[in-house]
């Protein structure tokens, strides 16, 4: 590809369905929706891990979670491995981050030339708590979701409009002084909970006006063992009345509104200092978030609305109002950005690493592979490992039963097969394909022993679990609140 600049927009937390781009009539989100008529949607975009610190370490490095051991919420990025931008800054380019990022410290190198205002990991430690997944307890700052939930102001909405004004700045000041194609990450972390918009976007979705979360009633409720375990630790819906759930949901959807606004403000400071033509633009998210669906809150689960995120590419040489039906995840974005700033793809890049370039199959080169998302994080009782093969969504739980789902005939996930005699040799496929990409007792081995070294690393678990659950993480300048 001819070299061009990079602007490359993530946020936190935004379940793919949750966009006017994806078929959603309700919200509002213009501005994406715009991004993808003058682009390609990626229609079966995922995470890597469906929460955030290993989720950002697949962005950062193009690598699979079980490949880098970034396993959790407390093994954040440290910059050890790698990834595309320590490449680009080898032949060197700027890369400049804005926002959040959830690494360890500024003070690694992450792979970037210059970080501003970037929010990283609770003293460059992350969840500790969350290295305990045997015995475990119920969280002690789930009950604060609902409490919180409704019309109002957070740090988080003050953090993204403070990030929003620093890419603009960038972007007048900064860009034209650039020799070289430049890459510029910028870090939302809206609509990550807590679940707070701001009045003007709240009132945007009329609490009444929103449809009620799917399989919401105990009866419709997954009843795998791994995720009924989940759900007793991450035990968010038990604070959760009917009247919550409304208020929960309009915040969400405000939330997404609010986000678009900044990302057009981000989008219009690209054109109107003359970027727009030399820019390539990339738009996703770390991952979803149920936003009760199956009585669930949050993330963690491999569910399309914690796992599955939007995914959109744009600018010079991308097919526009184009759709991709083929799977992609994360770790796609590094060869990505690769071949936009105009570098050849290595070896190990073109052959060896997991990903593809997102604007090479927009333009129709489309491999065959297997894309994974996995899970070894907070609350898990066992590793949670999911592909798609074609039509069908395949989820290995290391000791415990799979499920198995035919998204072109139940896209909401509604009838598990995953013990259908009928489906045996669809089962045996998946699973053979998973472990050709990995090997699921190892990995899971390993994130367990790796786990348990931190803990002790850290005083053990009575020290870890007598500072308590602060929730999530503070914006910068913000003190956690420990529950």
């Amino acid at each position: 590809m001819k070299p061009k600049n990079m602007l490359f927009i993530f946020s936190d937390e935004h379940t793919r369905e949750i966009t006017g781009c994806y078929g959603n009539k309700i919200v509002k989100t213009p501005n994406i929706d715009k991004l993808a008529q003058n682009g390609t949607r990626f229609d079966n975009a995922y995470t890597n891990c469906p929460i955030c610190v290993p989720a950002r370490a697949s962005l950062a490095t193009g690598r699979y979670v079980h490949e880098i051991g970034n396993w959790d919420n407390a093994h954040p990025y440290t910059g050890e491995t790698q990834g595309w931008g320590h490449r680009l800054q080898r032949e060197g380019r700027n890369v400049t981050a804005i926002g959040k990022l959830h690494y360890r410290a500024e003070k690694d190198h992450n792979g970037f030339s210059n970080e501003v205002n970037t929010l990283h990991v609770v003293d460059g430690k992350g969840d500790l708590l969350g290295l305990n997944r045997e015995n475990m307890t119920e969280r002690g700052a789930v009950k604060q979701l609902a409490a919180e939930a409704g019309p109002g102001d957070s740090t988080y909405i003050r953090y993204d409009v403070s990030t929003a004004q620093e890419a603009v700045r960038w972007l007048k000041d900064e860009a034209p002084k650039q020799v070289k194609p430049w890459t510029l990450f910028v870090g939302f972390v809206l609509p990550h909970f807590p679940l707070i918009a701001p009045q003007e976007y709240y009132d945007m979705y009329p609490e009444n006006d929103l449809p009620w979360p799917r399989m919401y009633r105990e009866t419709d409720h997954v009843n795998h063992p791994v995720i009924k375990a989940l759900s007793t630790i991450m035990s968010y819906d038990d604070y959760f009345m009917e009247e919550k759930v409304r208020i929960a949901r309009s915040a969400y959807f405000g939330m997404v509104s609010m986000l678009d606004y900044h990302i057009g403000q981000v989008l219009d400071a690209l054109n109107e200092n003359g970027h727009g033509d030399s820019t390539r633009i990339v738009y996703t998210s770390d991952h979803g978030d149920n936003l009760g669906h199956r009585g669930l809150w949050g993330k963690s689960v491999m569910y399309e609305e914690a796992a599955a995120i939007p995914m959109i590419v744009a600018g010079p040489d991308v097919p526009t109002g184009h759709v991709v039906s083929d799977p992609v995840s994360l770790v796609d974005c590094h060869q990505t950005i690769i071949e936009s700033a105009g570098l050849d793809l290595t070896s190990e890049e073109e052959h060896e690493m997991p990903g593809h370039s997102l604007f090479r199959m927009a333009n129709g080169e489309l491999p065959e592979r297997t894309i994974l998302s996995e899970y070894h994080a907070a609350a898990s009782s066992t590793a949670m490992l999911m592909i798609r093969n074609g039509k069908w969504k395949y989820t290995h739980y290391v000791g415990e039963r799979p499920e198995l789902y035919d998204l072109q005939a139940d896209p909401h996930e509604t009838n598990d097969l995953g013990e259908s005699t009928d489906h045996k040799a669809e089962l045996a496929d998946c699973e053979a394909k998973l472990r050709d990409v990995m090997d699921p007792e190892a990995a899971n081995a390993q994130a367990f022993a790796d786990q348990k070294a931190m803990i002790e690393t850290n005083g053990g678990l009575e020290t870890i679990s007598s500072k308590g659950d602060f929730g999530y993480t503070p914006a910068p300048g913000q003190t956690p609140l420990y529950d």
